[in-house]
């Protein structure tokens, strides 16, 4: 049950080589920036942000992890460079309060950590703001679901580079996954929070 007091603004990679001039641009980051901004700055010390941090060459990764970055070396930290790895500035601006999460793979679950820093504040429902709907965003929400938490997805502050499977992700979460997920918009989930 959601749960405004037991709260949390999970923030997924908001990140530099995300919004900027990277092969791994997504065009529309900045239509959610505003969205987002207005979240964490509403609640910093309730938000989390994660970054999807590649390894410094792709010899680090293991498994298909390194075949993906023979193919992506212009996006491991090596050539991209430690900078671009960081969230948006203006994100960046409220931590702290906020605090940052660091994962090497789509899902910020898959250590434990997360799960963890949550139970050991007492949080049952997650606010799920970032990018991309279809990645890391999807493996956020699939998480979440799996280890319990309740789950208001802001419609209108995530985003992905394919409308497509951006539209048909929203359309599974509602369907799928109602009752476990709600799917607002920024403002409803602010006045909720408010309330």
């Amino acid at each position: 049950m959601e749960d405004p007091n037991h709260c949390r603004h999970l923030c997924v990679d908001m990140q530099r080589m995300f919004a900027e001039d990277t092969p791994w641009h997504i065009p529309w980051m900045h239509r959610v920036r505003e969205p987002v901004v207005e979240l964490a700055r509403t609640h910093p010390a309730q938000t989390i942000f994660t970054r999807f941090v590649p390894p410094k060459t792709p010899a680090e990764a293991g498994g298909s992890w390194r075949d993906y970055y023979e193919k992506w070396s212009m996006m491991t930290r090596e050539q991209l460079g430690d900078e671009m790895v960081d969230i948006l500035p203006e994100l960046r601006a409220v931590v702290p309060p906020a605090i940052v999460f660091d994962k090497p793979v789509y899902s910020p679950w898959l250590d434990g950590r997360l799960h963890n820093f949550l139970q050991s504040q007492g949080v049952t429902t997650l606010v799920i703001s970032g990018g991309e709907t279809d990645v890391c965003v999807l493996a956020a929400i699939l998480g979440a679901v799996d280890l319990g938490y309740s789950i208001i997805l802001v419609r209108d502050a995530i985003c992905s580079t394919s409308d497509e499977t951006h539209d048909a992700s929203l359309a599974l979460f509602g369907r799928r996954f109602s009752n476990q997920l709600r799917i607002a918009g920024a403002e409803e989930v602010l006045r909720w929070w408010h309330g």
